[in-house]
């Protein structure tokens, strides 16, 4: 898969110093979907069980024991996976995952 961007979860951990523990799970989520060829979300989903599936090609992925959330929108036939939101669990409630 190609990711659009690193660049979205470096910011995330360099602009707050107590989100630094989200850079290594970050990074080992972002080297995986490098390596992922996900057509379908039922490829996504029997490759990461704990991946939540919403509508219209939302993804919600739990890290770093479920502290953060990457929220992703994936063109598969494409093959990309496009970052929308990483934040704690508590700012993931204040967002809506389906429009961000």
């Amino acid at each position: 898969m190609r990711v659009i961007a690193l660049r979205s979860l470096k910011s995330f951990w360099e602009q707050n110093p107590s989100h630094l523990d989200a850079k290594e799970p970050a990074l080992a989520w972002y080297r995986h979907a490098l390596r992922a060829d996900w057509a379908s979300p039922a490829e996504l989903k029997r490759d990461i069980r704990s991946a939540s599936i919403l509508k219209d090609g939302r993804t919600v992925f739990n890290i770093a024991g479920n502290k953060y959330r990457i929220v992703v929108w994936i063109n598969y036939s494409y093959r990309v996976v496009y970052i929308r939101f990483i934040g704690t669990h508590a700012e993931y409630d204040r967002i809506d995952a389906q429009t961000i």
